[in-house]
């Protein structure tokens, strides 16, 4: 369990297109190859410590003749951001991929001076 422990904390939240192979016939689109997307995210504003961070497919256009297989997570979470990380496999095809996602944790408190 994420704890947090001061009464400042942060949820940032944003969308990203993760791609749009149809238009260009790419991997994920025709199927063939290493289908693996890492989109970078920079936090608009820093946490204090590693926020918790959620994923999710927001909007998918896939070919109707074959099995929507679909795997989306977060990896590499810093303080200053994340990778979205989307694949697919075997013989799905996928047009386009749209994810939002959520940063939960903690911020610098105003309120709360550093003397030095």
């Amino acid at each position: 369990m994420k704890r947090i422990s001061n009464r400042s904390f942060g949820i940032q939240q944003g969308s990203r297109t993760l791609f749009s192979d149809f238009a260009v016939d790419g991997v994920m689109w025709t199927g063939q190859g290493e289908r693996e997307i890492r989109q970078p995210v920079t936090f608009p504003e820093p946490f204090q410590a590693l926020p918790a961070v959620m994923v999710a497919i927001a909007m998918w256009d896939m070919d109707h003749n074959t099995n929507p297989r679909a795997d989306i997570r977060s990896d590499n979470i810093t303080t200053t951001g994340f990778d979205i990380v989307f694949r697919t496999w075997s013989d799905t095809r996928i047009a386009r991929i749209r994810a939002d996602w959520t940063a939960i944790g903690t911020v610098q408190d105003d309120e709360v001076w550093e003397v030095v």
